[in-house]
């Protein structure tokens, strides 16, 4: 019997295995998720985040959501509560919930041991001045006059920061190393900064907090972890995580680099996302449009979507940006799968068949998921006159048009053939009804003589209508590139003034009136749509989460 071909291997998957044949880490694999809380988890993290606690779970191994928490000027309860409720979301359970503060009086520890050492001193130049000082590519720095002194003058200083009696600024902790380093990072790199700020976990008890990169390392340590992966803004910066850990003495990660997940027409930025927010571009962090978890689960993303997309994209060691087709397919596979189906009528155009008896109505049987079969069917009730779309109708139709028109007969989904034989229109020529003849004959949406329609048209009953909120969203920028700007303009100038557009009475079937919150359909013809948060017992309001395809579409695009 021949073997299965073996699944190939991302690289760091490869690395993995071989540290395992070797017995690196006898075996164990330890990763962490550690994002700061400083805004909502977006679809990038989301790449991260299946990643290291994907790679947990594939080799047995445990994995740790981590705040690193180190900036209290920038971070809140809310985005940690946020990221929490994100991270269930996507089906994922930490081993250890664990927050960068609460190893403050460690690495406070550490920092006097490298101080002790000589491999760190208080510096009193300004920021402008550090910064300065460190040089260019093209230039090594130069020596801080505050590098040599004693030990025992950066412990006293260090100490007398951390107790308050220096104003923010005024001071900072800078590692010993290399001024003139080719790598810009080890050029003293500074390990902590004075900020009298309240810390959402310790309250006010410190005023020094460590950088990232200093804590980056600690964290990993204190937790063991095996394999700390981060994306590739950080490869310049390993040396560093290195450095201070082989100082230290202390057990010593391995920090991986991969390529961060970039999409086309959004912002992955948190700050830019923050901006968005905070100056109305979008209405939220959960607003359908952004590229937030919470933003996508409001539109109707599932998780199961978000995983399938990541898994298909990869681990990669270099940038590029994914086509945002690549995630909207990802959506469309797995709704296809799990979304029942329900008709609406987003632009309605009255129907009335003029032989279909007056005062009566039927109730059809319909299909709820062809996809699966064990979601059964419905009843739709269908009566003398119907709503259809205003775009399913032409009175002059073009070659491939093969939807309702004078004289031309159509199916209407899961009832009859129907045939256009007057259009009714207002003072200003628009179209405002059309009256058709029924084949009694064709009930349930086939010819007994086998003739043969083209068009088929979903439709609701005007009856029975349920009135509804649409909001279709699309891309929220412009351009694939929202960065792509003219002189003296930002990526704001590239927003998409169509991103929303409103639709304030869609006719819905009868049934969809008890839909939940959160409940995902497809509305046949017409694309993915889930109930929006503001949906209520008296108003209905549905999101759309993606369009089908639409060959007819795609046609009429390019004018045919």
């Amino acid at each position: 019997m021949a073997e299965e071909p073996r699944k190939s291997l991302n690289f760091i998957e490869e690395i993995i295995e071989k540290d395992n044949r070797t017995g690196k880490w006898g075996g164990m694999v330890y990763t962490r998720f550690p994002p700061e809380p400083n805004g909502y988890l977006h679809i990038g993290h989301a790449k991260s985040i299946c990643l290291n606690f994907g790679l947990a779970a594939q080799y047995g191994g445990k994995c740790n959501l981590r705040f690193d928490d180190t900036n209290p000027v920038k971070e809140e309860e809310e985005y940690v509560n946020s990221i929490i409720e994100d991270v269930k979301w996507l089906g994922f359970t930490w081993d250890a919930l664990c927050f960068g503060s609460d190893y403050f009086d460690q690495m406070y520890e550490w920092a006097l041991e490298l101080i002790k050492n000589g491999h760190a001193y208080v510096d009193d130049q300004t920021a402008e001045q550090i910064r300065e000082g460190r040089g260019t590519l093209t230039r090594p720095g130069t020596n801080s006059p505050f590098r040599d002194r004693l030990a025992e003058e950066n412990l006293n200083l260090f100490e007398r920061m951390k107790n308050g009696e220096f104003p923010d600024g005024s001071k900072v902790l800078r590692a010993k190393i290399d001024m003139a380093s080719p790598n810009l990072n080890l050029r003293d790199p500074v390990m902590y900064r004075i900020l009298h700020a309240s810390h959402h976990r310790s309250g006010n008890k410190w005023c020094v907090y460590p950088m990232y990169d200093w804590a980056h390392g600690n964290e990993d340590s204190i937790e063991g972890i095996t394999h700390s992966i981060c994306t590739l803004e950080f490869e310049n910066h390993r040396s560093l995580y290195d450095w201070f850990l082989d100082k230290l003495g202390v057990h010593h990660p391995q920090q991986i680099e991969f390529a961060r997940l970039e999409l086309t027409y959004t912002v992955m930025s948190k700050r830019r996302l923050l901006e968005l927010v905070k100056e109305g571009g979008v209405r939220g962090w959960d607003d359908p449009r952004m590229p937030t978890l919470s933003g996508m689960r409001r539109r109707g993303y599932t998780p199961e979507a978000i995983r399938a997309f990541c898994k298909e994209i990869g681990a990669a060691k270099f940038n590029s940006t994914i086509d945002i087709a690549k995630l909207e397919n990802s959506i469309r596979t797995d709704l296809n799968k799990r979304a029942e189906r329900r008709m609406a009528v987003l632009n309605p155009l009255r129907v009335v068949i003029t032989n279909y008896p007056e005062n009566e109505d039927e109730l059809l049987e319909a299909i709820n998921n062809p996809e699966d079969e064990s979601a059964g069917t419905r009843k739709v009730p269908f009566s003398r006159e119907l709503f259809i779309e205003r775009e399913d109708f032409m009175e002059d139709p073009p070659k491939k048009f093969f939807r309702l028109a004078p004289g031309r007969e159509v199916r209407l989904r899961y009832a009859y053939f129907i045939t256009c034989e007057e259009v009714i229109k207002d003072d200003t020529g628009k179209v405002i009804e059309l009256r058709c003849t029924y084949d009694p004959a064709t009930r349930g949406g086939d010819s007994p003589d086998g003739r043969k329609v083209k068009g088929t048209l979903h439709w609701v009953s005007a009856k029975h209508a349920v009135n509804a909120e649409v909001r279709q969203y699309d891309h929220l920028f412009m351009k694939e590139n929202p960065s792509d700007v003219e002189e003296g303009q930002d990526y704001k100038s590239n927003l998409n003034p169509e991103s929303l557009v409103i639709i304030e009475n869609a006719k819905l079937e009868p049934g969809l009136k008890a839909a939940q919150r959160g409940e995902r359909f497809q509305f046949e013809r017409m694309g993915y749509f889930c109930v929006d948060l503001d949906s209520s017992d008296t108003r209905l309001v549905f999101n759309r989460t993606v369009t089908l395809r639409d060959t007819w579409a795609k046609i009429h695009k390019k004018g045919g």
